[in-house]
C-alpha cells in the first residue's frame, strides 16, 4: 500500500526529488561542451572521453544497487548518501590536477548520481498510487529535457567566461540546496527495519558484467571496430560476469535483484520499450547536431538551437501521456502511441533537410514527443505490474535499461557513422566522442553527400524503431489501480 501524504507535504517532496533527478541530469550536459578546455589544460586527449562515459558508465551500474539497498534500509537514507557523494565527488572533479584524477572523480560522482536518479522515482512509489503516477513521472521526464537544454549553455557560459572548473563548483550550492531540501521534504517518511544482509558477491558480480559490456560498448561508440581485441576482452568479461551473477542470485536468499522480477511479462516489456525509447532519444540527440554543423557549416551555439525541438517535445510528450495515464486509468495508448510515432518522425526526419527549418524542426518536436510519451509511462506500467516491496528494484531496472538503451544507441550509431563517413571519403577528428567533422568548407558537393550519408543512417535508426512498436503492441493492456 502507498502511504498518504498531504497535498503540500506531496509537493515539496515532489519539488525536492526533482531538483535531485535535475542535478543528476544536468551533469550529463554541462561538461561535454568544457572538453575542448580541460583537454587544452591537462594535454591529454586519450583519456578525454572518459570524462563522460566514466561518468554514464557509473551511474548506470550503480542504479540497480541503490534500488535493492533503497528497498532494505529505506530511500531517503539512500539518496542523502547519492546526493552527499555526488557533491563531494564534484569538489573532486574540480579541484583535479591532471585527466586520471578527473576521471576517478567523475565515476565517483556517476556512483552518487545513481542514487539520485533511481531512488527518486522510486519514492514516488512510496506515496502516490498507480493511477497518479504517470502525472508525476512525467514532471521527472521533464527535468531530462530542461538539463539537456540549460546544461550545454550553462556549461557554454562558465567555461567561457569563468573556467571549466566553475562545471563542477556550481554543483556545490545545488547540491546543499538538494540536500536540504530532501531532508526537509522526506523527514516524516518511514523507514524500514528489515533484517536482511546485502549480496556483496552479487553487487562485484554486477558490476563486473555491466560495468565489462557498458566500457565495450563506449569504446565501439569511439571508434574502436566490434572485432577490436579490447573491446571482444570486455564482452567476454561481460558475458562470464552476467553469467556468475544470474546462477549466483538464483540461490541467492536475499538476491540483488530478483530474477522473478523477469518472469513478470509486463514489467520486461515495459523494460523493453524504454530501452528502444531511449536508443532512438540519445542517439538522436548525438546525431542531430553532427549532421545539421556538418551539412550547413555552422558552429555549436546554433546546432544546440537546432536541437531544441526534440529537447521540448519530451516534456509535451511526458506531460501529456502523464495526464492520460492519470485521466484514464491505462497506460498501453500512450506507449503504443509513441511508438507508432517514432519511425514514421524518424523516417520523415531522413528525407528533410536540416536546412528546411520548419519542417526539420516539426518532425524533431514529433520524435521528442514519442518518446515523452514512452518514458514516464512505461515506468508507471512497471511499478504497477510488482508487489510494493520490489519497487525499489523495479524502478532502478527500467533506468538500468533506459541507461543501456541509451548507451547501445550511441555506440551503434556512432559506430555506423563512422563506417558510412570513411565510406564516403569524410576525415574524423582524432577523437570521434568530440563529433566534430572535418569537412572543411560545406560546398555544394559535400552538403549532397553529407545529406545522403545522414540520411542513411536515420533510414537505419527508423528500422531499428520498429522493434519498440513489436513490443508496444505485446504489451497487455491493464487498468491501473487507484486514484
Amino acid at each position: 500500500m502507498t502511504a498518504a501524504l498531504p497535498p503540500t507535504a506531496l509537493r515539496n517532496v515532489l519539488t525536492a526529488l526533482m531538483l535531485a533527478i535535475f542535478l543528476g541530469a544536468l551533469d550529463q550536459t554541462i561538461v561535454a561542451v568544457s572538453l575542448p578546455a580541460i583537454s587544452a589544460q591537462f594535454d591529454d586527449v586519450g583519456l578525454l572521453a572518459w570524462v563522460i562515459s566514466g561518468y554514464m558508465v557509473a551511474m548506470t551500474v550503480a542504479v540497480p544497487i541503490y534500488g535493492k539497498l533503497g528497498d532494505l534500509y529505506g530511500r531517503r537514507r539512500m539518496i542523502l548518501t547519492g546526493i552527499s557523494l555526488f557533491t563531494l565527488a564534484s569538489i573532486a572533479c574540480a579541484l583535479a590536477q591532471d585527466m586520471q584524477q578527473l576521471v576517478l572523480a567523475r565515476v565517483l560522482q556517476g556512483v552518487g548520481a545513481g542514487g539520485m536518479v533511481s531512488v527518486s522515482q522510486a519514492i514516488i512509489g512510496d506515496f502516490v498510487p498507480p493511477r497518479e503516477r504517470g502525472r508525476y513521472q512525467g514532471y521527472f521526464s521533464s527535468m531530462y529535457a530542461v538539463a539537456s537544454v540549460a546544461g550545454p549553455v550553462l556549461g557554454g557560459w562558465l567555461t567561457e567566461y569563468l573556467s571549466w572548473r566553475w562545471v563542477f563548483w556550481i554543483n556545490l550550492p545545488l547540491g546543499a540546496v538538494a540536500l536540504w531540501a530532501i531532508h526537509r521534504a522526506l523527514a516524516g517518511m518511514p523507514v524500514q527495519h528489515r533484517q536482511a544482509r546485502v549480496d556483496y558477491l552479487g553487487a562485484v558480480l554486477l558490476i563486473l558484467g555491466l560495468g565489462s559490456l557498458l566500457l565495450g560498448i563506449t569504446l565501439v561508440g569511439q571508434g574502436h571496430a566490434w572485432a577490436d581485441p579490447a573491446v571482444l576482452v570486455l564482452f567476454a568479461c561481460a558475458v562470464m560476469g552476467l553469467a556468475l551473477f544470474v546462477a549466483h542470485e538464483r540461490r541467492c536468499a536475499e538476491p540483488l535483484l530478483p530474477l522473478a522480477l523477469f518472469g513478470n511479462r509486463v514489467a520486461v516489456l515495459c523494460w523493453a520499450v524504454i530501452f528502444f525509447a531511449s536508443f532512438q532519444s540519445i542517439s538522436l540527440t548525438m546525431l542531430m547536431p553532427l549532421r545539421y554543423q556538418g551539412i550547413t557549416g555552422s558552429g555549436a551555439d546554433s546546432a544546440a538551437l537546432h536541437l531544441l525541438p526534440l529537447a521540448m517535445g519530451l516534456p509535451i510528450g511526458a506531460f501529456t501521456g502523464g495526464r492520460l495515464t492519470s485521466l484514464t486509468g491505462r497506460y498501453k495508448p500512450q506507449i503504443l502511441a509513441g511508438a507508432l510515432m517514432m519511425p514514421c518522425a524518424i523516417f520523415a526526419m531522413a528525407l528533410t533537410p536540416p536546412q528546411a527549418g520548419l519542417s526539420s524542426a516539426l518532425f524533431m518536436l514529433i520524435t521528442g514527443i514519442a518518446c515523452g510519451l514512452q518514458f514516464p509511462t512505461s515506468l508507471v506500467g512497471t511499478q504497477s505490474a510488482v508487489d510494493m516491496r520490489d519497487i525499489g528494484v523495479a524502478t532502478s531496472t527500467t533506468n538500468l535499461f533506459r541507461s543501456l538503451g541509451g548507451a547501445m544507441g550511441v555506440a551503434c550509431m556512432s559506430s555506423l557513422l563512422l563506417a558510412l563517413l570513411h565510406q564516403g571519403g569524410f576525415a574524423l577528428l582524432d577523437n570521434p566522442l568530440l563529433g566534430s567533422l572535418k569537412a572543411g568548407q560545406v560546398d555544394p558537393h559535400t552538403q549532397a553527400r553529407l545529406l545522403a550519408t545522414f540520411r542513411h543512417l536515420l533510414m537505419g535508426s527508423a528500422v531499428v524503431s520498429l522493434a519498440g512498436v513489436l513490443v508496444a503492441v505485446a504489451l497487455p493492456d491493464r487498468q491501473l489501480r487507484g486514484r
